[in-house]
Formats: structure tokens, C-alpha cells, sequence
């Protein structure tokens, strides 16, 4: 079965930095884009970042441009996203998804994980 798993999340001082991992299972994971995607207290879902099977390709939302940087290792099947100069703004579950279709962006995001939680705070 296709399961995803995040971890990383916690809480940290505003400027401070976190690395989020999305350990994949279940699916070639080489073959698909992948996603970032979080849900802020009382908001709904915003994308944060994506790339492409080989990682070459990468986009973020101008809301983490510039702080956040999105890889991955395809040999241990994980995502990563790496938080920097973390804002309160940036306070989320951060989950991590899948492409549907192989080697295609936005056809759809049909296996998620449950999500990591990351708090910005003093």
C-alpha cells in the first residue's frame, strides 16, 4: 500500500530553521513529482513547493520563495523540505503528496501523508 510518512516537525523560535522528511512507500518513487502542501490554524490548503522525478525541477508559492528549498533522494525514497528564516506565518501541518499519473505535474494529488507539525513561536 502507498503510505507516506512525515516527520521533522516541532517548535522553533521565529528565524529559526527545520528540515522536514517525507519517507514513501508502496509506489515507484522515482517516477512521480512530488508535492508540498500545508494548512495553516483556521486556513485552508496552500501548495508550497513541488518537484520533478529527477529533481531538476523545482516551484515555490511566493510566500516561502527564497526561505524554503524542496529535494529529494529517490536511492531512500524520501522528500525533504528545508525551513529557513521561519516566520509565524509559516506555522502549518505540512504534508507531503504524490502525482497520480507517472512523470506528470498536476494531474492530480491522490496519496497523502498525515502531516507534520510545525509551530513558530517566541
Amino acid at each position: 500500500q502507498v503510505h507516506m510518512v512525515e516527520s521533522g516537525g516541532d517548535l522553533v523560535q521565529p528565524g529559526g530553521s527545520l528540515r522536514l522528511s517525507c519517507a514513501a512507500s508502496g509506489f515507484t518513487f522515482s517516477d512521480h513529482w512530488m508535492y508540498w502542501v500545508r494548512q495553516a490554524p483556521g486556513k485552508g490548503l496552500e501548495w508550497v513547493s513541488y518537484i520533478s522525478t529527477g529533481g531538476d525541477a523545482t516551484r515555490y508559492a511566493d510566500s516561502v520563495k527564497g526561505r524554503f528549498t524542496i529535494s529529494r533522494d529517490n536511492a531512500k525514497n524520501t522528500l525533504y523540505l528545508q525551513l529557513n528564516s521561519l516566520k509565524s506565518e509559516d506555522t502549518a501541518v505540512y504534508f507531503c503528496a504524490k502525482d497520480l499519473k507517472k512523470d506528470s505535474i498536476w494531474w492530480g494529488l491522490d496519496y497523502w501523508g498525515k502531516g507534520t507539525l510545525v509551530t513558530v513561536s517566541s
